[in-house]
């Protein structure tokens, strides 16, 4: 994966305009029948698809944002922060909310993002079509992997934004730059193609977890189905790999705390499917900035120049959150010392800056980034693997669809293993009473073990958006009350609009309600 951050230079040079613009100068004017196509260019192509994952417009910063802000668990602290990030906190997103696409700097925007890791997935496509015939038979994995990427950017796209453009292989130029919006169903038709395709593909198991294996492909399967309510299915492809556990060479990781770690996760055999960042500042648009967004100002716990107290969590997460069960510990800083070594409380923070708030801030991105000189940078510059599928979401996977179809024995086994994690600590000590083992559990039991198990890890967001929860956790008993009015409306948060600049430029894209 180390090498996809060099390649991000590539990626960064193609046009980044947005869908309508995908199909021009992909990596040269040419065509792969065109020019000449052997295995060292498909492999660089594919790389840079998976390049973008390490940009500043995807999870560390661009993307990652509106996942956390929109959630009930995280909140804006800085006041003086950017106004598109408040936008998000509040709901009052405008349509040409910069985070989405920003004219100016298209690529540090997450709707152009997420449509080149599709561009160079098709891109990569139409090369092993050509190489194939030049070479039948090695082929098939690297089309599995062009096919997991664009399956994985059209989940993240069709949950944020509904009927999108759905541009494959066989699209032209042409037809990309008139592109209707493709109904919901049919993206998820071709999403659980091409994580089908991957799975009987991809090897096994890897041991570099940034590239799927098979079992990344079939635990997001699990996830599509979960996600669109097909919980037998769900449940047949989670089982699946706890089942084969063994062969794709996974389990849970003794202590949880070493999931984020930036060295010790490495040896883990808990990651399915990560980021990898790389600790050096070679560009700015490949930097890690979670670690700055959720630490602190002041704050020289981890490296002295502490982060920026904007992604931080409303005081009732924390203060509801059983004392005693480990997660917490892992997951918060509720103190710190200042440069001076002092020990100072989350209810003194502002007291090392005015800009932090006076809450307890999430220690997972800000811990993991690693001790290396280069992390110093407010943690920008990081050697942390951002999870994005790890076992214990199979696990809950199964746990939710179990309980969806009546089998609560099985989701109190798969939750109770997760929970026993939890209670051990880091295995130094007596295990801990909290959390308790359950017994029946329902489904709004797995949802809340879901929130604890994965929180900060931008599952958050999806889970209210798929159960249409936001009506009740916005609400006046929700975590975020005590922090004033959130302006959520049902008719219009659930989806993000689509940037008005592609409506411009393709007569045939619309508009979602309420924007």
């Amino acid at each position: 994966m180390n090498m996809y951050k060099y390649l991000l230079a590539l990626v960064l040079g193609l046009s980044m305009v947005g869908c309508s613009d995908l199909e021009e100068n992909a990596l040269s004017e040419l065509e792969p029948d065109e020019r000449v196509v052997d295995l060292q260019t498909v492999q660089t192509t594919i790389a840079g698809a998976y390049a973008n994952l390490t940009a500043r417009a995807f999870l560390s910063r661009g993307l990652g944002l509106p996942l956390m802000l929109r959630s009930d668990m995280v909140a804006i602290g800085n006041p003086t922060t950017a106004a598109e990030r408040i936008e998000h906190d509040q709901f009052t997103v405008s349509a040409t909310n910069p985070l989405i696409l920003n004219p100016s700097n298209p690529e540090r925007s997450f709707w152009p993002r997420l449509y080149q890791m599709v561009r160079g997935a098709n891109e990569t496509l139409r090369e092993v079509a050509v190489l194939e015939e030049q070479s039948p038979g090695v082929s098939e994995e690297i089309a599995g992997r062009a096919r997991f990427i664009r399956a994985y950017a059209y989940y993240h796209l069709v949950r944020l934004f509904g009927d999108i453009p759905y541009l494959d292989e066989k699209i032209s130029t042409a037809e990309a730059s008139v592109a209707p919006r493709t109904p919901v169903e049919t993206v998820y038709e071709n999403i659980i193609a091409d994580f089908e395709y991957a799975k009987e593909w991809l090897p096994d198991s890897r041991a570099n977890r940034a590239l799927p294996g098979k079992a990344a492909a079939s635990a997001f399967l699990a996830s599509v189905y979960l996600t669109r309510g097909e919980y037998q299915l769900a449940y047949n492809e989670a089982t699946d790999i706890i089942n084969k556990a063994g062969t794709y060479n996974l389990a849970l990781e003794p202590d949880y705390r070493n999931i984020f770690h930036a060295e010790n996760t490495n040896f883990s055999l808990e990651p399915i499917f990560v980021i990898d960042f790389v600790a050096t500042n070679i560009d700015d648009e490949s930097r890690d900035y979670l670690a700055a967004f959720t630490g602190f100002y002041g704050q020289a716990t981890y490296y002295p120049s502490g982060g920026w107290s904007v992604l931080v969590p409303a005081q009732k997460v924390y203060d509801t959150w059983e004392d005693g069960d480990y997660r917490k510990d892992v997951c918060f800083d509720d103190e710190a010392l200042d440069n001076s070594g002092n020990l100072i409380p989350f209810t003194a923070f502002s007291s090392l800056d005015g800009r932090n708030a006076n809450r307890p801030h999430i220690s997972k991105y800000t811990a993991m980034a690693g001790s290396l000189p280069q992390a110093n940078t407010s943690g920008r510059d990081s050697e942390s693997n951002y999870q994005l599928m790890r076992y214990a979401e199979v696990l809950l996977i199964a746990a939710e669809a179990a309980a969806e179809l009546g089998n609560t024995a099985e989701a109190d086994q798969w939750i109770n293993m997760i929970r026993e994690r939890a209670r051990n600590g880091d295995g130094t000590g007596a295990p801990s009473a909290v959390p308790a083992n359950i017994s029946g559990a329902t489904v709004d039991d797995v949802l809340e073990e879901r929130r604890l198990e994965l929180a900060f890890e931008h599952k958050r967001w999806y889970d209210i958006v798929r159960r249409k929860m936001g009506n009740e956790v916005f609400g006046p008993n929700g975590f975020e009350a005590e922090l004033g009015t959130r302006n959520f409306d049902p008719s219009r948060d659930y989806l993000l609009p689509i940037p008005p600049l592609e409506i411009t430029n393709n007569p045939n894209l619309t508009q979602n309600s309420g924007y």
